[in-house]
């Protein structure tokens, strides 16, 4: 495959028009003369070229969107906000097949999964339509006489959203949604190596009839500029999702004027298998939360742990269900892919050097094991490992990649005591046909998510966020709307006075 096979997919467009190069400031489209290589990971070859943002951008941005702010929450209601929404996730669901397209070329999912990302993006901004008339204060009595005592939850003011690759539909939805739902803007910066179904989302947004300076969209590959959304004064929340590390460092810049921050970070996810367990239905739950994206999650199992009187069988049934898996492009003519590229080479290096590193320490691969060497994409081949033991990398570090390293284990509480032994604190997963270990262990699992018989645990009404080093603060749910808005107490004294 060549460029041509980006080319055709991006004519066969049913609106070409939401294929956008440009950055979104002060509510136009901007050309920019600086601009950086988008690659398309099946052959590593240029997508496109997108507008590369400088501070200066970032800053203008910033100012455009506090302006806009004050007006969009005075001049809406929360009914009138979710209005907006719906029209938004209207508009989003009848261009799903061309945004799913756009997301399969930049990312390398197959288009099954990305069309699948859109569907899952768009139930966020349902969600949120319907919470955005759901903001209740309360009423509190008073310890005064002749005093009321109430809240009522404002707005935080502008917000500064940094979303990864992965998922570039869903990770936009999950932040933006609730932010206009409760009366913000945002400073979008979005990844640089999957930048086009942001502005495209943002693009239906505007039509949707949000005032276009609400949703600033910066794209840019110069980290000191984007410093700029955790520095500038005029942005009071983050939200951030990626790597502990660049959490960090934000965290630290946004505490200079005291922001409101969430983070939601690196994880490094056990998946755990008890002898009592429905082993063809933890097979199933370790196919879809490893080798969905894959295994570029941050909550799919990075370490599977399994009671080693059924390790035999159940490995057994996972390289059955693996061989079966069809690695390939995800707009491929046949469309029988089941698994895309990877994002970029450092991607692959990465799940070779943990193989490796495996390998030399003892462990012994069950299936796949290296790089694809037939093609110039980003693909490596889906890997079963047996054998592995805690000495090795990928019980510490999380590969986000195809690859699916088994432990064995002997007791329940030797399988909480690894499954907790790392800083990361994202998402857990177990199976189990005894209800009382089911209740025991999702207690004394150290994670903000935990799947009980399932691989599956993300859902707009479902909480979003972990603990440790996963970072901080909930997404999606009841408690979403919350980390956009700040809660106001009001008092009114002496209601009696002067009758």
């Amino acid at each position: 495959m060549s460029e041509s096979y980006h080319q055709t997919a991006i004519a066969s467009l049913r609106d070409g028009n939401l294929f956008i190069k440009d950055a979104f400031i002060e509510g136009k489209w901007t050309a920019k003369d600086a601009t950086f290589d988008v690659y398309e990971p099946s052959t590593s070859t240029v997508l496109g070229r997108v507008a590369n943002c400088n501070r200066e951008d970032i800053q203008k941005a910033v100012e455009s969107a506090a302006k806009a702010q004050p007006t969009y929450f005075r001049n809406t209601t929360g009914k009138s906000r979710g209005a907006l929404l719906r029209k938004w996730h209207d508009l989003i669901m009848a261009s799903a097949e061309d945004i799913g397209t756009i997301l399969s070329l930049e990312n390398g999912k197959t288009f099954s999964e990305a069309k699948g990302e859109v569907v899952y993006a768009a139930s966020f901004i349902a969600w949120f339509a319907e919470e955005a008339t759901r903001s209740y204060g309360v009423t509190i009595p008073s310890s005064t006489p002749d005093t009321t005592l109430l809240t009522v939850r404002e707005p935080v003011g502008v917000c500064g959203i940094i979303t990864p690759w992965n998922f570039p539909a869903a990770m936009i939805t999950r932040k933006v949604a609730p932010a206009l739902a409760a009366g913000c803007s945002v400073v979008i910066k979005p990844p640089s190596e999957t930048p086009y179904t942001c502005l495209a989302l943002t693009k239906l947004a505007v039509e949707a009839g949000f005032t276009p300076e609400l949703i600033q969209v910066c794209p840019t590959k110069d980290r000191e500029a984007a410093t700029e959304l955790a520095t500038n004064p005029l942005v009071k929340k983050i939200s951030f999702t990626g790597s502990t590390g660049v959490g960090k460092m934000l965290a630290r810049l946004a505490s200079g004027t005291l922001k409101k921050v969430s983070l939601e970070l690196g994880g490094n996810a056990p998946f755990i298998v008890f002898d009592d367990a429905d082993l063809d239905l933890a097979v199933e739950g370790a196919m879809f939360c490893k080798f969905r994206c894959s295994g570029q999650t941050c909550v799919c199992a990075n370490r599977i742990h399994v009671q080693r009187n059924a390790a035999e069988e159940f490995t057994s049934k996972l390289i059955e269900k693996v061989s079966a898996l069809k690695m390939g492009p995800g707009l491929g003519l046949d469309d029988l892919s089941t698994q895309g590229p990877l994002v970029n080479k450092a991607a692959v290096k990465k799940v070779q050097e943990h193989v490796d590193d495996a390998v030399s320490k003892g462990a012994k691969v069950e299936l796949g094991g290296s790089a694809r060497q037939d093609s110039n994409g980003y693909f490596f081949q889906p890997t079963i490992l047996s054998g592995v033991t805690k000495e090795m990398a990928v019980a510490r570090d999380e590969t986000f990649g195809p690859l699916a390293p088994i432990f064995k284990f002997d007791t329940e509480d030797d399988a909480v005591t690894l499954a907790n032994d790392t800083e990361f604190g994202l998402a857990g997963y177990f199976f189990s046909r005894d209800v009382s270990r089911a209740m025991r262990v999702a207690h004394k699992l150290q994670v903000g998510m935990v799947g009980v018989n399932t691989g599956k645990i993300s859902a707009a009404e479902a909480p979003f966020g972990g603990v440790k080093e996963s970072g901080y603060g909930k997404e999606g749910s009841l408690y979403g709307l919350e980390e956009y808005q700040i809660t106001k107490s009001i008092t009114l004294g002496n209601l009696n006075a002067g009758l």
